[in-house]
């Protein structure tokens, strides 16, 4: 009986603290000295994020201005608050407090609105909208060793024969944790070559990023692309530069991490990286009032799925692990379109029971593609070769092979680098919610993206959305056909055909009320979007 009082007890305290204590997104009106940053920009961003955006045609805009540090202060010494994180992107701070606390900011003439993490606290406020928005001469050889099917398994290394093997590419790391990378010889010669940047670790708030050794996680991860044993193992894009940044709690499950994330996000799209390997995600917390359901699992709910669709905007490949729930589902942030995200296959290209299945609920097909994560070979804190299983792994494999296939296509927009690898995949033609367009042909890609002659694909309209027995379609006059495929919420094709400028109008007046998906290819890119029938 008195087991059974302390543990009622126990509940009644964690119920009361979760009460009393909450998270929540503080949101400000404006920042300062915008048009001089934008105008001057290089006080704001490093000349590599400036040259980035340059070079792939992204505006510099307001979300690149730092958050008012004035307002920061103001907050941080308002009553009962703790400030854990800020976001330029959403001008907004993470912070925890009661919930009487954090509404008193209201108070404050540069609060604009207040979004607990439990959203039963959200009844009156609306969210912030989300703006819309070569020839190759050296022949490199490796000795894959224990990494060899992992390489191979993509033909990756018909890239790396050709040299194309991330130099000049920089890749960012969120994750847990990353002792022995700046000690143990298997990132001896990432450390040689100038090729590890350094970092932050967010959650400590210290620039010792290695000092944190309760999680290795991320180390793994990172060997996946950048360990190299000589004849024993190669990572995917041993050449590529990286920077790493611990945004994961391992002792706790709250959604600072979310905020957490992005402002490592901010900080990566500041410093000009090129590409976001994330293997970490989101969907239940310690509170439960925090977690997300399913039908939340829409790319447009949560947080951190928000900020991934800006730092995809703002010229950022997001890879992310699709998640190891099964048919329980994608978590977030893989669920948001901005992301391309990564599913599991084992050593001979099976789906992995684990790895998490898309759905409808999601507005573009998930996962995308597949890489190993049965078994992948791994270098943890010790600097050991070891096996583990996970799409944590499979997406930082699919990462640096997407750092190769960059560094041929410098110019090409992030919309094309991810169409030309759905393109080169195992099942381009019919993709269905467990392995998505399937493992992709990195040789095929980089063949696609050179042959490519590349428009925007903001210019193709479809509509009405929702509709009722016909679809509208317009495209540039410099496109003859495009390509319609149509699938259920099964993944089954039930409509393959060819939209052409002179009778740009499909008839779907067959089709049952639902939800369905829609691909429309122009030769090397796609675009997805999912169609709703009344």
């Amino acid at each position: 009986m008195k087991k059974k009082l302390l543990l009622f007890g126990a509940i009644l305290l964690q119920t009361y603290a979760f009460s009393q204590v909450q998270d929540a997104w503080v949101y400000f009106t404006d920042k300062e000295d915008v048009a001089s940053s934008i105008a001057d920009p290089i006080t704001i961003l490093t000349q590599d994020a400036i040259d980035r955006k340059t070079d792939l045609g992204i505006p510099i805009d307001e979300r690149d201005v730092p958050v008012n540090e004035a307002y920061i202060t103001q907050v941080k010494n308002s009553s009962g608050i703790t400030v854990y994180a800020k976001s330029k992107w959403f001008n907004a701070v993470h912070v925890r407090g009661t919930e009487s606390d954090v509404n008193a900011l209201l108070a404050l003439g540069f609060v604009s609105e207040i979004e607990f993490a439990d959203d039963d606290l959200n009844a009156s406020r609306a969210l912030q909208p989300i703006p819309d928005k070569f020839a190759f001469e050296e022949r490199v050889d490796f000795n894959y060793g224990n990494t060899q099917n992992q390489v191979e398994m993509l033909n990756l290394q018909s890239l790396h024969q050709q040299d194309l093997t991330g130099e000049g590419i920089v890749v960012a790391v969120m994750d847990s944790g990353f002792p022995g990378v700046n000690t143990i010889a298997p990132f001896q010669r990432l450390r040689d070559l100038g090729k590890l940047m350094g970092g932050y670790d967010f959650v400590s708030r210290t620039s010792d990023v290695y000092a944190f050794s309760s999680s290795d996680h991320g180390t793994k991860v990172l060997s996946t692309m950048a360990g190299y044993v000589q004849d024993q193992f190669v990572g995917t894009a041993p050449d590529a530069s990286y920077y790493l940044f611990r945004t994961e709690d391992v002792f706790s499950e709250t959604p600072v991490e979310e905020s957490y994330w992005v402002e490592a996000a901010e900080r990566a799209d500041s410093l000009g990286v090129d590409i976001i390997n994330t293997s970490l995600g989101y969907k239940g917390y310690d509170n439960p009032n925090y977690s997300y359901s399913s039908a939340e699992m829409d790319g447009q709910t949560a947080f951190i799925s928000r900020g991934a669709n800006i730092a995809a905007e703002k010229g950022i490949i997001l890879v992310n692990s699709a998640g190891n729930s099964g048919a329980s589902g994608v978590n977030a942030p893989a669920d948001a379109p901005g992301v391309f995200s990564i599913g599991a296959v084992d050593a001979a290209g099976n789906y992995a029971s684990f790895s998490s299945q898309g759905s409808a609920i999601q507005p573009v097909h998930k996962p995308d593609v597949m890489a190993r994560g049965v078994s992948s070979y791994v270098i943890n804190f010790a600097g050991s070769i070891t096996q583990n299983n996970g799409t944590s792994f499979s997406s930082p494999i699919m990462a640096g092979a997407i750092a190769c296939l960059r560094q041929a296509l410098p110019g090409m927009s992030v919309d094309a680098i991810k169409a030309v690898i759905r393109e080169s995949s195992s099942q381009y033609d019919l993709p269905d919610y467990f392995m998505g367009y399937g493992i992709p042909d990195f040789q095929e890609a980089l063949n696609i993206g050179l042959s490519l002659t590349e428009f925007n694909l903001a210019e193709i309209k479809v509509w009405p959305n929702p509709f009722v027995n016909r679809l509208n379609f317009s495209f540039p006059d410099s496109i003859e056909t495009i390509k319609l495929r149509v699938f259920d919420a099964l993944g089954k094709l039930i409509l393959d055909s060819a939209v052409r400028g002179s009778n740009p109008t499909v008839d779907l007046m067959g089709l049952k009320a639902g939800v369905y998906l829609a691909q429309v290819d122009y030769p090397g890119q796609s675009l997805t979007l999912k169609l709703i029938k009344n």
